[in-house]
């Protein structure tokens, strides 16, 4: 309690026992008079009352000044089948040991559908089960998973070099590819397909996600710019994005991802043989 507390504390103290020192006890009579409280000090009790509420209440208005608490920012995700805080958290650019921490989960493991997470610095609800795969399979895919005829795979880019392979990384899992190239160059859909997300994440900085026939998608992200939106129909080879540096990267480059039902598949398999080095893009 501040200084000032404790003397509006003393003078409520000796209000209530009525007594005040003689000659300093005064009130304003009717007729605007200055009165005293009587020979010894005494308070008369109605004004013990009101002096009493006046004093506690300008107490009270004091103690709670106070510099403002920010509000905590962040919002609430509810957990849908198949999430867990490990997708949550990359989907917003959050370790799932934070959201472990700040939701107060000691189990971190166990999740139950329709359970609010609280999401520290989201600023909006993000659709995790798009954003991010069920978990990553670094096993070649056997010759009835690769796509044939019109429905493979091509380079996204015309020029650069893979500068990060698909593996473990540190204490994650990286689940694409990163092809080192200048900002500005093109990016292209490896496949026919739809775009399914297009927006910018934490992590990924500038991303698009394409949905293509028999279970397949592919991402793309930290591009300078994202060119098609959110359920555009585009064509293999058709210009999607350019390069840049945008999300969590050390250099400009593009990361590539192709997963199969929602599991991460190591990029090189699907791809031709031939790098992305082997050919100048003429629109960069």
């Amino acid at each position: 309690m501040a200084p000032a507390e404790f003397g509006r504390l003393e003078v409520a103290v000796r209000v209530v026992r009525g007594w005040w020192p003689a000659g300093q006890a005064q009130a304003w009579g009717p007729a605007g008079r200055a009165q005293a409280w009587g020979p010894a000090g005494q308070v008369p009790g109605w004004w013990r009352a009101v002096l009493v509420i006046g004093l506690l209440a300008v107490g009270g208005c004091a103690s709670t000044v106070s510099a403002p608490t920010p509000p905590r920012q962040g919002l609430h995700h509810e957990v849908r089948s198949g999430e867990n805080l490990y997708r949550i958290g990359k989907a917003y650019g959050v370790s799932h040991q934070e959201l472990a921490r700040v939701n107060g989960l000691a189990d971190a493991d166990h999740l139950f559908v329709g359970q609010r997470i609280f999401v520290p610095g989201a600023a909006r609800a993000l659709p995790v089960g798009v954003i991010t795969a069920e978990r990553a399979v670094p096993d070649a895919p056997g010759a009835g998973e690769l796509p044939r005829g019109e429905g493979v795979f091509v380079w996204p880019l015309a020029r650069g070099s893979v500068t990060s392979r698909f593996g473990p990384r540190g204490n994650s899992h990286h689940d694409g590819i990163d092809i080192g190239a200048p900002i500005g160059t093109v990016v292209r859909a490896a496949r026919d397909g739809t775009v399914v997300y297009s927006d910018v994440l934490r992590g990924y900085g500038n991303v698009v996600i394409i949905e293509h026939v028999g279970g397949f998608v592919t991402v793309y992200a930290h591009h300078s710019e994202n060119l098609v939106r959110e359920g555009r129909r585009v064509r293999q080879s058709e210009v999607i994005a350019r390069v840049g540096r945008t999300g969590r990267t050390t250099g400009p480059n593009l990361h590539f991802e192709i997963r199969k039902d929602n599991v991460a598949r190591n990029p090189v398999y699907f791809l031709p043989t031939e790098t992305a080095t082997h050919e100048k893009d003429p629109s960069t």
